[in-house]
């Protein structure tokens, strides 16, 4: 299998491109055991997690630090398919989720399952599920809460559906819930941490998830594990609005540059005719750039780099945080999505407030800086005797060193696709992008040179520089 989902970008044009090639399966391991054996490796990796040993009818995720005969705050439990990774099990932790329950890939968990999830860590306090906006999800949380509350156990339930592709009345069962869950997974998580009742944290939750709206855009649908990737959306198309497990979107499309995509799906977001999110001009927010499955991070980097600028010029709106990452996939999928949620004062400080979550980005909390500051110059310049200059002037012998020079940086620039190919034979394939460079560079200063002689030979007509024939002829 081979991924390729790429842009091309130049000083003034940034344009996607995207290519795949799958002919074989997705997953190397493509057993029955897959979810399971996922789980197994994550609390290897994170000392703060362990798992309920119920495999493999209960997939649940829990802190290693919480029991509900002990633990005195209100407790966060979510969940789903699995397949969204790091969703839903890499944000449990303390300041976020005290328990994740994992269905199968792109299945809703058992009730039972989710029960056992409920019991291992709900305490006189409570506990909140969040569940996004799917049929399975709702029917088997639903049900779970009620047959927990008969125990004894206090139990609230939010719904997140913060989809905002599809067009009023937005489908049979509403809105769907996508990315825009995790950041309400934060809110809540920091609102029990502080200490709140269930019922205000419950609020905190509802209200949050009334904030957020999320669209996404696609240049593939994912591969399950074990099957072939189908062919559905072909060569040189994209989706809007491409659910996360596959469903179709709003719209396919041709490729489209990148500021297009953003500004379009900025658009639908922020839409007033459909009032997705009560987001209007002069409000705060806060946006989060979400990777599908299979989107480099260099690439969601840059549609961060375009959306907050559109944002901010063409929305008049003050972006106060920004999260960049992959945070709930699909799979391989290529994409991203972008999600937005309108900010105040008890947001920010929820989003800002610690949390040992593993997959939960480090480093996004507090006010943002100026993007850019000016380039630091030397204390004291040095003196022009100091100084290395080119001569007015070059002797016969310098200008048949610069016609060499001159000759040998264009055969570099000639060969950088075949130094490219040796280079990847034994090493990492750049070598003649790297040294194309430097020669262009070369030539680039031969040319301002030849400019600046031309411009000192009109204003002065004694002056006896290089050739101005020979100068400007080299440069054609």
């Amino acid at each position: 299998m081979a991924n390729l989902f790429f842009f091309q970008s130049s000083k003034s044009f940034m344009s996607i491109a995207f290519l795949i090639q799958k002919t074989v399966p997705f997953c190397f391991h493509c057993n029955a055991d897959v979810v399971t054996e996922f789980i197994e490796g994550l609390v290897e990796t994170y000392p703060g997690l362990q798992y309920l040993d119920g495999f493999p009818l209960v997939k649940v995720v829990i802190r290693s630090d919480v029991s509900s005969s002990t633990y005195e705050k209100v407790a966060i439990i979510s969940g789903g398919g699995s397949g969204h990774e790091p969703a839903h099990a890499g944000f449990v932790g303390e300041g976020m989720l005290t328990a994740a329950i994992c269905g199968d890939v792109f299945a809703s968990p058992t009730v039972d399952a989710i029960l056992a999830g409920i019991r291992a860590v709900t305490g006189p306090k409570g506990c909140l599920l969040i569940v996004k906006n799917y049929t399975g999800d709702r029917l088997n949380f639903g049900l779970a809460a009620e047959q927990a509350k008969s125990e004894g156990f206090e139990v609230e339930m939010v719904i997140v559906g913060d989809d905002c592709a599809l067009p009023p009345p937005r489908g049979v069962a509403g809105r769907r819930g996508l990315a825009g869950t995790i950041l309400v997974h934060k809110i809540a998580g920091a609102a029990a941490a502080a200490g709140l009742s269930l019922l205000d944290v419950a609020a905190e939750a509802k209200h949050a998830s009334e904030m957020v709206g999320t669209m996404g855009v696609a240049l593939s649908v994912c591969t399950l594990p074990g099957q072939v990737t189908p062919d559905r959306l072909g060569p040189g198309k994209m989706e809007l609005g491409l659910g996360i497990h596959g469903e179709p979107g709003a719209a396919v499309t041709d490729l489209l540059p990148v500021d297009v995509v953003v500004a379009h799906v900025l658009k639908q977001i922020l839409s007033t005719e459909t009032n997705y999110v009560p987001i209007t001009r002069g409000n705060r927010v806060i946006l989060m750039i979400n990777g599908l499955g299979a989107t480099p991070l260099m690439e969601l980097m840059i549609a961060a780099g375009k959306a907050v600028p559109i944002m901010q010029l063409d929305h008049g709106l003050a972006v106060d945080r920004v999260y960049t990452g992959s945070f709930m996939t699909s799979l391989d999928m290529a994409g991203f999505s972008i999600s937005i949620m309108k900010a105040d004062q008890k947001i920010l400080q929820r989003l800002d407030a610690p949390t040992r979550a593993p997959s939960w980005p480090v480093g996004v909390e507090g006010d943002r800086p100026p993007a850019k500051i000016p380039v630091p110059i030397p204390v004291s310049r040095p003196t022009n005797n100091e100084e290395l200059s080119r001569p007015q002037q070059l002797t016969h012998q310098g200008r048949i060193l610069e016609l060499a020079i001159e000759a040998a940086v264009s055969s570099v620039i000639e060969l950088r696709d075949s130094l490219n190919e040796w280079d990847s034979r034994v090493g990492d394939g750049d070598c003649g992008s790297t040294m194309f460079k430097g020669a262009a560079a070369i030539l680039d200063d031969m040319k301002n040179f030849a400019v600046h002689n031309l411009i000192l030979r009109i204003h002065h007509p004694n002056y006896e520089g290089c050739s101005f024939s020979a100068e400007m002829t080299r440069f054609d």
